[in-house]
Formats: structure tokens, sequence, C-alpha cells
């Protein structure tokens, strides 16, 4: 009986991302990015602050010990005053979800949380008129914030506040390598690679709407891991919107958990 080698091969890098010690690294990357947007990484309650008037900019990333009446209660003191989202994945404790749901919380979005072996990835020339460079100047780093608050909806008068967050030395939990993709001199797409627990996390993976469906979004985020393969990591994981995980999966991603959002009571 014949052996079909590349799905085999395949599976076998599927079950290793989706082992419980790689799940750990990419669940704690993600800590660690949202971390560097204010916040104490050793805290039984890791919350993170940035003051900005965006869900997405503040919030709850783990419950492991707390009952849910107690992180609430919790949350709700360290960030008074602003909105922000209750991230629950698989370092939460099991049930946490239907616990804060019944104490009030609203489900949001269920993330897949997605990973790919980077030795797999391919690199691929961009699309025809696309240019795709690391942010290095503070106008780079204007010109993707421009385009993050587009697609993820950050009110105009946050975006300077975005700016300069972008701009803090965040290195102390995480270290970040952002990309802009360009059309005809203008920026039209993002991500960001976030380097920590030997893996390579994928966030703000951005296209403005009138350039999607051209392969756009797909070369930022191949640019994002291949930088993360280029530092000698060998997991890139994201969470992916609805939007996104098609896109993702062409690359390679395989799902191997979920994260879900939820708004406080």
């Amino acid at each position: 009986m014949g052996m079909n080698l590349e799905a085999d091969k395949t599976s076998t890098a599927v079950a290793t991302l989706g082992k419980p010690a790689s799940i750990r690294a990419q669940t704690a990357n993600l800590r660690a990015y949202w971390l560097g947007w204010g916040g104490e990484i050793g805290t039984d309650l890791p919350v993170y602050r940035s003051g900005l008037r965006h869900p997405l900019l503040n919030g709850v990333l783990r419950v492991q010990h707390q009952s849910a009446e107690a992180a609430l209660a919790e949350a709700g003191r360290r960030l008074a005053g602003v909105p922000y989202v209750w991230w629950v994945g698989p370092d939460s404790r099991p049930g946490l979800a239907d616990e804060l749901v019944a104490l009030g919380a609203n489900r949001m979005s269920r993330l897949p949380l997605m990973a790919v072996d980077l030795a797999r990835v391919p690199a691929e020339e961009p699309p025809p008129g696309l240019t795709i460079r690391q942010v290095t100047s503070r106008a780079d780093l204007i010109d993707y914030a421009d385009v993050c608050a587009e697609a993820f909806a950050i009110p105009d008068d946050q975006i300077g506040g975005f700016v300069e967050a972008e701009a803090a030395d965040r290195s102390a939990y995480s270290y970040n390598v952002r990309f802009v993709g360009r059309v005809a001199g203008r920026a039209v797409a993002t991500s960001a690679l976030s380097i920590s627990h030997g893996v390579a996390g994928i966030y703000w993976v951005a296209t403005r709407a009138e350039h999607r469906g051209r392969g756009i979004g797909r070369a930022v985020t191949t640019a994002a891991l291949l930088a993360g393969r280029e530092r000698g990591l060998r997991i890139g994981t994201l969470q992916a919107s609805g939007l996104g995980e098609p896109v993702y999966r062409r690359i390679g991603f395989q799902t191997v958990g979920h994260c879900e959002h939820l708004s406080p009571a």
C-alpha cells in the first residue's frame, strides 16, 4: 500500500504545532505582545491598558485562578474609564467564557488560534506594483498607523496616540518588527512580527478595502513570517478574523485552538 509522504509530513507538522507546549508558547506570545501596550507580565490577572479609546487596545488577557466574579471586579478597577476586551483562550481555565457570560459579559467573536511551520512558508513574489518595506522611520510609522486605523476602526482622534504607543520601546516583553505595503507610493497594507517565547507572532495584518482580493494581505503576512524564519524561529502564530482566515490557510496555517473576545458586563 503506497504512502503519501507529503500528507504525512503535513499531519506531523500540524500535530507538533498543536502540542500543549507549542500552544503555551503561542498564547504567551499573544500576552507578551499586548502587555507591551501597558501592563505587568507577572500578575495573576494580566491586564494591558494603553489608555486609547478602542477596546482592542485595552484588555484582560487570561484568568487562571480567580473566580469570574473577582476577575470582573479587578478588571473593572484596573480598566476603569477605557473600553476593553476580554481574551479567553487556551491559557485561561476551562469554562471561563460561560462564567463571564452568566455574569453579564457579551460574546463578541470567536477567533481561530492558528499556527504554521515556518519552514513550509513559501517565499513568493509580491503582487505586481506592491512593495513591502520594514518600518524604519516616523513617517513609515504614521503610514502604518493610518492603515491600521482604517482597517480596525480606530477613531481619528486616537491615531496620534497609536503612533506614540507604537514608537515607545516595548522590548521588555517582545521584539517587534512592522511592515508597510505600498502601491504607487501609497501605504495600503500592514503587518507586524512580534518575537517572544521562541515564536513569531503576527499582528495588525490589514489591507485597505479598495485593495483587497489582490493577494496583498497574503504578501504582507508572508513578509512578516519570513522575517521570523530569518531570525531562526520555527513557529508562526496568529488569531484570525473571518476575513483573514482563508488567506492564512492558503499560506499554510492550521487551527490549533480558539480565542474568544468578550465585552465586559
